[in-house]
């Protein structure tokens, strides 16, 4: 479990810190507004210890920059849990009291609840008596399972894409989600690495099945021409960047297994999504005689 939760926040990391500005665009456009992004700067990890239950929490992200002027900062959690909490609103503004004793300056809070189920989750914390309200915290959130996938494809945001995978969808609608995303990717024509970037963090989220990504190749070969083929061409890139690590990794695990036995699986994977015995053999290194016999 741990590892999981590791693996979660380091890609929630990598996505926000590298799209900050388009994270903020995409959910909170008068946020976006008062941000001054000349600057802005990824502060170092906050850890806080709470002394009443003994555990150590996290700042997942935090941000130093201008609001409106001002040195400010932005705080940014993301909650991976799948069960409600009722402290969560507490733990927030422990966050926020706690940075706010230590900077001194205006600070916003952001959570951003990634779970799959629906829940309905706080964004604020109130104390009050019948005479006097003594608290009144509240933060800025986005629950991502609530979120209507379809009204963030036709928006060029790095952001966006990447969360589909994340967002309401069916479990019915899961190749047409890809093909959203790819469509995506492909209009936004970023550099490569940004472009892996997104589609690691898509391809954590929402795998296909063989299955499934033989169909998503004919939903794609009947999109518009020029469409198609570029789409088609980022399927085609990273499945052969799969393949080409698998054989690398076969390669070291050949006493085990035997490096001949392993491309023979990749060459029978790769005939199943349907591509030609020559790539097959320019990728795997196998005869074109052996490709031909697992063909028939």
């Amino acid at each position: 479990m741990a590892e999981q939760r590791t693996d979660h926040d380091r890609l929630f990391k990598e996505l926000l810190s590298t799209f900050f500005e388009d994270f903020l665009l995409l959910f909170f456009p008068k946020v976006y507004e008062q941000v001054d992004f000349h600057h802005l700067s990824f502060l170092s990890e906050e850890v806080f210890t709470d002394v009443i239950v003994g555990e150590k929490h996290r700042v997942d992200l935090l941000f130093e920059t201008k609001l409106k002027g001002e040195d400010g900062l932005i705080i940014v959690h993301v909650e991976h849990q799948s069960y409600t909490q009722s402290t969560f609103s507490e733990r927030m503004f422990i966050y926020f009291s706690r940075l706010f004793q230590k900077y001194r300056r205006r600070i916003l809070p952001i959570a951003i609840f990634s779970y799959d189920e629906h829940h309905d989750e706080p964004s604020s914390l109130i104390i009050r008596f019948p005479f006097l309200t003594v608290l009144d915290f509240r933060f800025l959130t986005v629950e991502l399972r609530k979120l209507p996938w379809r009204e963030y494809i036709r928006q060029d945001n790095p952001v966006a894409a990447a969360l589909l995978s994340k967002m309401g969808y069916n479990e019915d609608e899961r190749i047409e989600v890809k093909k959203e995303f790819l469509r995506m990717l492909v209009r936004l024509e970023l550099d490569e690495a940004r472009q892996r970037l997104l589609f690691g963090f898509f391809e954590t989220y929402l795998t296909l099945s063989e299955q499934e990504e033989i169909q998503l190749r004919n939903e794609v070969s009947q999109m518009e021409t020029k469409e198609a083929k570029q789409v088609m061409e980022l399927i085609i890139s990273y499945e052969q960047r799969g393949i080409k690590q698998g054989i690398k990794q076969g390669m070291e695990q050949g006493r085990k297994k035997g490096i001949e036995e392993g491309k023979m699986d990749i060459a029978k994977r790769m005939l199943a999504k349907g591509y030609n015995v020559e790539t097959i053999h320019e990728l795997t290194g196998l005869p074109i005689e052996k490709i031909e016999r697992l063909k028939k």
